[in-house]
C-alpha cells in the first residue's frame, strides 16, 4: 500500500461502528481459533501462577520443558517457601531473570503459606499483592486457574488492539481498561487467548501478514502502518 496512504488518520467511529467493528473481529477470532488456550502446562492454580512468572520474558515453551522437573522438586507453596534461592536460581537459569524471580517466587511462596493458608487467592486485590504478580499475571491466573473472566494484555494483545483500533493506549493497564469496555465479560479470558494466537501466526510484530488476514479490511494497521 502507498506511503500516502498509511499517513491518514484514524476516523472517529461512532458507538454504533464500533460495536459492529468489535463483533466482526470476535466472531473472526472465534472461527478461526475456537480451541485457543493457555499454553503452559500446569495442573493447578498455584503451578499456573508460578509458570505464569517465569513466562515473564521467556517464552511458553521453555517454561514448560523448566516447570517438568521444577515442580516434581517443589511441588507446592511450602517447597518454595523453604527454597535454597542459589538451587532455585540455577533451576529455572534459562527462563532469564532467574535472581529476580527466584526472590520473587519465594516472597510469593512465603506469603501463601502464612498469609493465605497455602491456597492461591481468587481475588484480583489479593494476588497483586503477592511478589512478583502484576495484573497480567493475577488475570491469567483468574481465568485459567479459576474461570474468573480477565483480560490478559501480553505484547500480543496490545499491539493487536492498538493496529485493530481498539485502543490508542500503550500502558497495558490502560489497554486492560480500554477492552474491557468494549468485550463481553464472559469472553474476556478466551478473547485474550484466541487475540495472541493471531499475533503469533499471523499479525506478528514484524512483517505482519496483512495479506491474508480477514481482518484486514476493518484493521487500521495496512493503513496507518504503526503499532
Amino acid at each position: 500500500m502507498a506511503s500516502k496512504e498509511k499517513t491518514r488518520k484514524r476516523r472517529n467511529l461512532t458507538e454504533t461502528e464500533i460495536q459492529i467493528k468489535v463483533d466482526q473481529i470476535l466472531e473472526f477470532l472465534e472461527r478461526e481459533y475456537p480451541d485457543a488456550s493457555c499454553s503452559l502446562n500446569f495442573k493447578n492454580p498455584f503451578e499456573l501462577l508460578i509458570s505464569t512468572i517465569l513466562a515473564a520474558q521467556c517464552t511458553d515453551k521453555r517454561v514448560n520443558e523448566v516447570t517438568k522437573d521444577l515442580f516434581q522438586k517443589y511441588p507446592d507453596p511450602a517447597a518454595f517457601a523453604n527454597a535454597i534461592p542459589e538451587e532455585l536460581e540455577e533451576a529455572i537459569r534459562s527462563t532469564g531473570f532467574f535472581r529476580n524471580k527466584a526472590k520473587n517466587i519465594i516472597r510469593c511462596s512465603q506469603d501463601l503459606v502464612t498469609k493465605h493458608g497455602g491456597e492461591v487467592p481468587q481475588t484480583l486485590e489479593e494476588l497483586t499483592q503477592l511478589a512478583g504478580v502484576g495484573r497480567k499475571t493475577a488475570n491469567v491466573v483468574l481465568g485459567d486457574g479459576f474461570g474468573v473472566p480477565g483480560i490478559v494484555v501480553d505484547t500480543h494483545a496490545g499491539r493487536l488492539s492498538r493496529r485493530m483500533g481498539l485502543t490508542t493506549e500503550k500502558n497495558p493497564e490502560k489497554v486492560e481498561y480500554d477492552l474491557m469496555k468494549l468485550i463481553p465479560q464472559d469472553q474476556w479470558t478466551k478473547f485474550c487467548h484466541r487475540l495472541i494466537a493471531h499475533g503469533r501466526g499471523v499479525c506478528t510484530s514484524r512483517n505482519p501478514k496483512c495479506e491474508i488476514c480477514q481482518l484486514n479490511q476493518i484493521c487500521d494497521y495496512p493503513v496507518l502502518g504503526s503499532d
